[in-house]
């Protein structure tokens, strides 16, 4: 997919959203009237989480192995995340629901690749990623859509491609949603996300649950996946 404009990125958006649920098109309002906000709240995010980087780290390490093919980071937001995987080596684009978001990120890191879409229909082939990162982007997805997700990451991940999740963890409580600064978002036990990943043609390669840091409510999951062979 090549570059789009604001205006090419929302026209392809509604397209998108008249063929899938209705919250698709809530969560890109919402965060294209909050992009620049956005960015600066969290553009020094990953500093303060030493364990969030380690586990970013031990993902990357674990695509670089994978025939060293090109990963995506779905939810790219602003692109600051998807550039600290390019600072640990990897062949990385991003994708992102939000024309705005998809601007800032092209403008912040111009010797990127950022593209408009959903990670439920991505135009990507078959088998064509080593590797995917949705750093909290799943989270406002309703539950009972996320399987399609998975579904669709394993079609694009090569055989033994791996993907990471990160996301608000709810403990023994069941999925819960909850008010996000954003748009409305979900909170999942880490036993169900990897049971549901697992029903959809994944294998658990590790988890880590991290209690919440400063200004943060919830204790936060990570859960590294890999695509049954």
């Amino acid at each position: 997919m090549g570059h789009l404009s604001a205006r090419q990125g929302v026209a392809l958006v509604s397209s998108l959203v008249t063929q899938t649920p209705s919250h698709h098109r809530a969560t890109a309002d919402a965060y294209d009237a909050v992009s620049a906000l956005y960015a600066e709240v969290t553009r020094d995010a990953l500093d303060a989480q030493p364990l969030d980087r380690a586990v970013i780290a031990a993902f990357a390490e674990l695509a670089r192995t994978n025939a060293g093919g090109p990963v995506a980071e779905l939810g790219c937001g602003p692109g600051r995340v998807t550039a600290h995987l390019r600072d640990l080596g990897l062949d990385v684009f991003g994708i992102d629901l939000s024309p705005a978001m998809i601007d800032l990120a092209r403008e912040t890191y111009p010797d990127l690749r950022f593209d408009v879409g959903s990670m439920d229909a991505l135009s990507l082939a078959d088998g064509s990623l080593s590797g995917i990162m949705c750093w909290y982007s799943v989270i406002h997805t309703p539950p009972q859509d996320v399987p399609s997700y998975f579904d669709e990451f394993r079609r694009v991940l090569t055989p033994g491609g791996h993907l990471l999740l990160g996301f608000f963890e709810s403990g023994d409580d069941p999925v819960t949603d909850f008010d996000h600064k954003v748009v409305t978002a979900y909170r999942w036990p880490i036993d169900s996300l990897a049971k549901m990943a697992a029903e959809a043609g994944f294998t658990e390669v590790g988890r880590m649950l991290r209690e919440p840091g400063e200004g943060e409510r919830f204790r936060q999951g990570r859960l590294v996946m890999r695509r049954v062979t």
